[in-house]
């Protein structure tokens, strides 16, 4: 036990260190709180806006739809969720979108404008899509037009408003 070093004696707590001398115990102040904001102040901006996106024509991403047989469709979907992902710092992203599009693809008919809508709302905007605009797919042939050209179109005008160039 002679092997040990003894055990120091525990601070005196009655004495308080003086101001002129402060103890190197002593432990400064916590910083005062951070005022919560007033209702209904803006609140501040968490993600991007990064990169703006592309804009592209809505009849030439269709005939090239077209043209195809449909593997156009997997780029779009891969660019346009890449972009969004890109400027916003959210979504799903382009690899997700085109593994989504492959394998149930009527989950990104509605995933797509409901983040379409989310970046339209991140920047302060009235969202002019939603989710429910995947339920024009149920309509046969003109559904999925109607979707496309309402969807593409709104996507274009997001991306010219941040001011990205046709």
């Amino acid at each position: 036990m002679s092997d040990q070093t003894p055990v120091p004696p525990p601070p005196d707590l009655s004495k308080k260190p003086s101001a002129e001398t402060p103890s190197a115990d002593a432990v400064p102040p916590p910083p005062p709180p951070v005022p919560a904001p007033a209702y209904g102040a803006p609140v501040p901006q968490m993600y991007g806006p990064g990169p703006v996106g592309k804009v592209r024509s809505t009849g030439l991403a269709f005939l090239w739809m077209i043209l195809t047989l449909g593997i156009y469709s997997f780029f779009w979907m891969g660019f346009v969720h890449s972009e969004l992902k890109q400027h916003t710092g959210r979504g799903v992203g382009g690899a997700i979108a085109v593994i989504i599009w492959l394998f149930v693809a009527p989950v990104m008919m509605f995933l797509t404008p409901l983040e379409i809508g989310n970046t339209q709302e991140l920047a302060g905007r009235k969202p002019t899509v939603s989710a429910l605009w995947g339920l024009w797919f149920l309509l046969p042939l003109i559904g999925p037009i109607v979707w496309f050209v309402k969807v593409n179109g709104d996507l274009n005008e997001y991306w010219e408003s941040m001011g990205a160039t046709a």
